[in-house]
């Protein structure tokens, strides 16, 4: 069985935000840069909701993991 392929598309509608390219790339550029020492989950722009779901995904290495990550890494830019 594979597992689950998910874009980040897909992981803002499961976020609860507006999925268009055009708002992911606006929710990117509003809360870049992450500071280093701050955990994405952390981030004080996140629902408590959407918070325990970034952790979970992590911490689980879930499915959603991946795409998480690379959140992670476009809000480190």
């Amino acid at each position: 069985m594979e597992n689950p392929s998910h874009d980040l598309s897909a992981l803002f509608k499961q976020l609860g935000l507006p999925a268009e390219q055009a708002s992911i790339e606006r929710f990117i550029s509003t809360h870049s840069p992450l500071p280093q020492t701050c955990k994405l989950a952390d981030a004080p722009f996140w629902t408590a909701a959407q918070a325990s779901f970034l952790r979970e995904e992590i911490l689980e290495d879930a499915d959603w993991a991946e795409v998480v990550d690379q959140l992670n890494l476009l809000l480190r830019g």
